[in-house]
């Protein structure tokens, strides 16, 4: 279980309000700077920096990216659809159906420059911890683990986009302003030698007030996928999409990088069996319990002063008609990936289930969405055309509609027992790291390295919990085909979608030239009629080109050891 403390919380917030205060005189030190005096002579200085450098978890929380605004990437997807059709709330539909909107003019898709400011102050916290600190060694060895621990985490999200950057590891080796990129293999092996620290150096629990701090734990499960990406790399991509001679993983490294990621997951997975993790029976309830132990890693939130708008943003408008936003919604795609709650595959061309395709179905189908005639808040959703706040509405028709645009709405992460998310806003978790993904790395992990039974295991320790049967896969590529599915099912909304698509080079045949789906729903006789429609007005664009990312024009003009990345 991680929280993160109300020191941390303060850290964040106090930050945050030097920042809104900077056109004021004002004299107090920041503290995600490094400031020799302020830092070195009070240990308590260092706790406070140490708490602001977790506020970059915050930037992609609840599966967002900065994409001017805060747009889920899930909705580049197949399994989510954002309802508005206009720059803003819609980038993402945007730019999931214009590939050319993402060119190196930017700002699309780019981190670069929030990253290696972050990193910059990582370096400096680094080096002044080695040269100054007044504390003990085994002191100095944990904070260095923690700030390395973010610093992986900021790395893998820069490499996930752009696979070759610059390693920026000591600030004494840097002091000129000109650095080059570093080849994407020698990249995911730094991340990974950051969390490795971290994974030595940090205990199983952080108590008092470093509680909600990482741990052995978390940094095992982010070392687990950081290997599980960097195979993926070198298993899928052997230099198809991009001839940049520094992307790219040799495809010979896949076997020991999958081990690698075998091995970090199988830490956490021991840690699970000492009692520190595991998963739970109620799905829908684990993402707004603060103590729930299926929690590797999450950022919890305390209100008034550390707060989110989740609810407001996904929660379907019959809550506050008028004011709820419904960014995004489920699509068909992602409905009907959902099995029976005997596991077999759902299809409408089952005369029974299409009948009624809302039941029986598995546990966390029920815990994802929201469908016509579900109950939510003490009221049935009514999805059909017939309602004026909750019905069904044709994407484009409104530029913001506020309603679904797919006959679904979001249930996955919202809370329902909050009914004045508009004045209070929301404070449930945002969980960075599951113990079900770790089940998943592990059984992917281990279907790349041929070990059927140990995939197996780890893909039926979860499925059960889930109150599901054991895979009928028996073989690597069968073993593939349900790891994929049971991402797409139990990681939908959470961020994971795109990556994963990306890392499996199947974006470019799963997003491209296709359109994704709704059911619209309405009154016939007793019963219902479910026609399927599409939620696009576009075809969608993934040109194989978007593997990898262009760095920003400005990063170039600035760094002249910096070069283009190939195709860009």
């Amino acid at each position: 279980m991680i929280k993160i403390s109300s020191r941390i919380q303060k850290s964040i917030l106090l930050a945050g309000i030097v920042m809104a205060s900077h056109g004021c005189k004002i004299d107090i030190a920041p503290t995600d700077r490094y400031t020799e005096e302020a830092i070195w002579k009070n240990p308590a200085n260092m706790e406070l920096y140490v708490n602001g450098l977790y506020a970059e978890f915050q930037t992609f929380k609840f599966g967002q990216f900065p994409i001017g605004y805060s747009n889920a990437t899930d909705a580049l997807t197949d399994i989510m659809k954002y309802t508005s059709s206009t720059a803003g709330n819609g980038t993402v539909n945007i730019l999931a159906t214009d590939a050319t909107r993402v060119n190196a003019a930017g700002p699309q898709l780019n981190y670069w420059q929030a990253a290696y400011t972050r990193i910059r102050r990582i370096n400096e916290f680094i080096d002044g911890l080695r040269k100054y600190a007044v504390v003990s060694d085994a002191e100095k060895d944990q904070y260095e683990a923690e700030a390395r621990f973010v610093r992986g985490y900021v790395y893998f999200w820069l490499v996930k986009l752009h696979g070759s950057v610059i390693i920026m590891d000591d600030l004494a080796k840097h002091t000129v302003k000109d650095n080059p990129r570093s080849s994407e293999d020698d990249c995911w092996k730094f991340i990974a030698s950051d969390f490795t620290y971290a994974a030595e150096k940090l205990p199983p629990v952080q108590t008092g007030i470093k509680a909600g701090r990482a741990t052995k734990g978390a940094a095992y499960g982010m070392l687990a996928r950081t290997w599980l990406y960097a195979a993926s790399i070198a298993k899928y991509d052997r230099k198809q999409f991009n001839e940049d001679p520094l992307t790219g993983v040799p495809e010979a490294n896949a076997l020991a990088y999958y081990k690698n990621a075998a091995d970090a997951a199988g830490e956490v997975i021991k840690l699970a069996n000492e009692g520190y993790y595991e998963l739970e029976s109620d799905f829908a309830a684990l993402f707004t319990n603060k103590n729930t132990k299926e929690a590797v890693f999450k950022l919890d939130f305390v209100a008034p002063q550390f707060t989110h708008q989740y609810d407001l943003g996904f929660t379907p408008p019959g809550d506050v008609p008028g004011q709820c936003l419904v960014y995004g919604v489920p699509t068909a795609e992602l409905v009907d990936e959902f099995e029976m709650n005997d596991g077999t595959k759902f299809s409408w061309s089952n005369p029974t289930q299409a009948a009624d395709p809302y039941a029986n179905r598995e546990p966390r189908f029920y815990g994802t969405i929201l469908y016509n005639g579900a109950s939510w808040k003490g009221r049935t959703i009514n999805t059909t055309p017939s309602s004026a706040t909750e019905g069904i509405m044709e994407y484009g028709v409104s530029t913001e509609p506020r309603k679904t645009v797919t006959g679904y709405y979001v249930r996955k992460m919202l809370d329902q027992s909050n009914t004045n998310f508009i004045q209070n806003k929301s404070t449930q978790p945002w969980i960075e790291m599951r113990y079900a993904e770790i089940l998943l790395i592990d059984a992917e992990a281990k279907t790349g390295m041929n070990d059927v039974s140990g995939a197996q295991n780890s893909l039926n320790a979860l499925r059960e919990k889930r109150g599901l049967p054991n895979t009928p896969a028996s073989t690597p590529a069968q073993l593939m085909a349900a790891i994929e599915h049971e991402r797409k099912v139990e990681l939908a909304f959470e961020g994971h979608r795109y990556w994963d698509l990306r890392r499996w080079r199947k974006a470019h045949t799963v997003l491209n030239k296709v359109r994704f789906s709704g059911h619209r729903v309405s009154a016939e006789g007793t019963g219902f009629k479910y026609e399927k429609i599409s939620a696009d007005n576009a075809d969608r664009q993934f040109t194989p080109e978007l593997y990898y990312m262009p760095i920003i024009v400005n990063e170039l003009q600035n760094n002249d050891a910096l070069d283009q990345i190939d195709g860009w």
